[in-house]
């Protein structure tokens, strides 16, 4: 226990040591000694000291010799010390302050890679993820052969999965709300929505792995919203129901889903052929 004691005590010596240091430091006028002893700092990991102090002498080396290394060095700390909003900030302020200088590849990255960071979960609203896949795209564009072009390209792929995920949670949400109207507007209904929601992601996303998942909803819906509807509409909603069937059989002949689509193009069936004769013309 003793022994245990003098360690503490000793550990407890040196950071109020290092405390002091530093506060001498940060009120220190030489700047030259406190940019110094910034770069000491992060080098070791010590980044929110690095920070508190770069972030003064960031306005204070302007127009200097080390005004690029500063600023580019500020923005790391805050990035490491996970405030990626204050980082995408300050490594956007390097890039348009020096969009040919030392760091301005890597600041032009870490734009991207700073705002990824601080992506939301597919549920929440993904505005920040937009604006990531479009900081991402950006340094793509101005530096094609880019030594982190493979690492952008994953982000983008990461980033659009993301996006896919929340529209299937949003298809699902639609598709499990089914009947309920209490959140359906100008006639709207779920499945309305749902088969809106599936088709837009089948468009824009057509290589997505989730994609077999969309269609799945979108043939479910459509056959749900046949059944659904007032009898005027009913034989249309019905022939596009089976059409999408057909063709989610044709697309994915070995899907677990086989036997729902086959089922619902029996339905279907039975209803076209029952009220063929209301329209004889077809």
């Amino acid at each position: 226990m003793k022994k245990i004691s003098l360690a503490a005590l000793f550990v407890a010596i040196l950071l109020s040591g290092c405390a002091h240091e530093f506060n001498q430091v940060y009120k220190s006028d030489n700047y030259p000694y406190k940019y110094e002893y910034a770069k000491e700092c992060f080098a070791a990991g010590k980044y929110t000291r690095a920070a508190t102090l770069l972030g003064e002498l960031v306005t204070v080396m302007k127009g200097t010799e080390n005004a690029q290394e500063c600023l580019y060095m500020y923005a790391m700390a805050e990035y490491c010390m996970r405030d990626y909003q204050t980082a995408s900030e300050y490594f956007k302020k390097y890039y348009s302050s020096y969009p040919r200088g030392q760091y301005a590849e890597m600041a032009k990255y870490y734009v991207g890679e700073s705002l990824y960071m601080s992506t939301p979960e597919p549920r929440l609203d993904q505005s920040q993820t937009y604006s990531a896949i479009s900081a991402y795209q950006e340094y793509l564009d101005l530096f094609p052969d880019g030594k982190l072009k493979q690492q952008a390209q994953q982000r983008l792929f990461a980033l659009q999965d993301k996006l896919v995920q929340k529209e299937l949670y949003n298809a699902q949400l639609y598709y499990d709300l089914g009947t309920y109207f209490g959140n359906c507007t100008s006639g709207g209904n779920n499945y309305q929505a749902c088969i809106v929601t599936s088709q837009n992601a089948l468009k824009e996303y057509p290589y997505s792995s989730k994609r077999e998942r969309f269609a799945t909803l979108l043939m479910k819906s459509k056959y749900e919203l046949a059944k659904m509807s007032v009898e005027a509409k009913q034989m249309e909603r019905y022939q596009d129901a089976q059409d999408e069937c057909y063709g989610f059989l044709n697309e994915y002949p070995d899907s677990k889903e086989r036997a729902n689509c086959e089922r619902y193009i029996d339905d279907c069936k039975k209803y076209i052929a029952r009220h063929e004769h209301d329209n004889p013309l077809r």
